[in-house]
């Protein structure tokens, strides 16, 4: 099994287990509830072609995580094979899949079959076969030909930081050198309506999303949930695990129903109606100084028609229940590959080519970097850090040669910056 896929599944595991070991106790009947629904109902778990879990299964996972520490490590996979597993449904074969029953309630399951091979919405290498539509159709009660009445009620989290809601607006065209357009990422604490964060960006893609996740809990504090759409940020694996490692349960909105995420809509609307009209810069720079001064002396501050309270005083009423943002948390959202270091000492991470310290040549390492600045990486092996890599100039590498021990002896013009580059490594 890949690096990736055990996280995948570590992922998974954490968010099955995240009611037994999330801050909030729960009493012994409460628990066996919980543990009779996540046994009674089906799963899509990664990397595998079961659909339910056992009790002994989860509370294992439990026992694991809590002697641990907390460590999403503790929940990867170990002496597992998957070669010769069935491939399942990927995720936007699934959801279009979904979609087209839905406006199609009345077509047979293989006409159904036909429809998705005509319009192109079969992931290329997956087999969509009678069988398995049927298995995806009947696991997401999508079978009968009239949709179901669903039960939705309102709710509210018990505490400040137990669920947070986030989503994304499309703001207004801003000039600058050209003319962009912006998006507004933000979030929502459920329980008081604070918004731990809310900026515009010039993109709505993972980098800023991750960015502003950083934000959002450095200034406020770690959520126990966070409750987000389907979009492409929403679902990407850096987001999963960096979530997971901090403990924060990420849970989705189910397709085309975005009923759930009412009280991020209504912030939304506010700032629609109340923000934007009196807007007048036009500058990212300018309207994210007016926006955070709008928050902070306008909407925390005015009483909420539902809670009866401002914002702000009703997320600061129960301070001693948050959980703060770790001292290392910039670490959390590094992205982690592993490489094996070449014998030449190279390793390439995001198409760039990197040199590593002599004494890792051939070991299996892990390179961290944010996404916005791939070119600083650390390398790391067996959990210690070697700092950070520099980029290969081929041309001083051209001038350094060995003598019969192997040291390096320098020629050249190269030989003053060559010193420069892994000395004692």
């Amino acid at each position: 099994m890949t690096e990736e896929q055990k996280q995948r599944v570590a992922v998974f595991r954490f968010g099955i287990i995240h009611d037994f070991v999330g801050a909030t106790r729960l009493d012994f009947g409460e628990r066996e509830r919980l543990l009779r629904e996540k046994c009674a109902r089906k799963w899509e778990i990664p990397c595998s072609n079961q659909t339910r879990l056992s009790r002994s299964t989860i509370l294992r996972w439990v026992v694991l995580y809590l002697k641990e520490g907390g460590r999403l490590e503790s929940l990867y996979p170990r002496g597992r094979n998957d070669s010769g597993t069935s491939r399942v449904l990927d995720q936007e074969t699934g959801l279009a899949l979904a979609q087209l029953r839905r406006q199609l309630p009345g077509l047979t399951v293989p006409d159904l079959i036909k429809q998705m091979h005509e319009r192109r919405l079969v992931t290329d290498g997956i087999g969509l076969s009678l069988s398995t539509a049927y298995r995806f159709l009947h696991r997401h009660d999508l079978m009968g030909k009239q949709p179901s009445p669903v039960d939705r009620r309102k709710f509210e989290a018990e505490l400040p930081n137990d669920l947070w809601q986030s989503d994304v607006m499309h703001g207004p065209m801003l000039s600058g050198d050209k003319r962009r357009k912006t998006y507004l990422i933000a979030f929502i604490d459920d329980h008081s309506r604070l918004i731990p964060h809310g900026r515009f960006y010039l993109s709505e893609g993972t980098a800023c999303f991750m960015t502003a996740l950083s934000d959002a809990v450095l200034r406020r504090g770690l959520p126990r949930k966070l409750y987000v759409d389907n979009g492409s940020a929403f679902k990407s694996r850096q987001l999963e695990y960096t979530t997971a490692a901090l403990g924060i349960a990420l849970v989705h909105a189910k397709p085309y129903q975005p009923q759930g995420k009412g009280k991020i809509e209504r912030f939304f609307k506010s700032v629609r109606t109340r923000f934007l009209p009196g807007f007048k810069g036009d500058t990212l720079d300018e309207i994210n100084e007016a926006f955070e001064l709008w928050l902070d002396e306008e909407y925390h501050q005015r009483s909420h028609s539902s809670t009866g309270e401002t914002p702000f005083k009703r997320f600061t009423s129960r301070m001693e229940c948050l959980r703060p943002a770790p001292d290392n948390l910039r670490d959390h959202f590094r992205k982690t590959v592993r490489r094996r270091v070449n014998k030449d000492r190279s390793v390439v991470v995001e198409r760039r080519l990197f040199e590593a310290p002599v004494e890792l040549i051939g070991k299996r390492v892990e390179m961290l970097f944010f996404e916005g600045s791939p070119e600083q990486v650390e390398i790391r092996c067996a959990g210690k850090s070697h700092g950070l890599l520099r980029q290969i100039d081929l041309h001083v590498n051209s001038q350094v040669k060995r003598d019969k021990n192997g040291q390096v002896e320098l020629s050249g013009d190269g030989a003053c910056e060559s010193g420069r580059l892994w000395e004692g490594a």
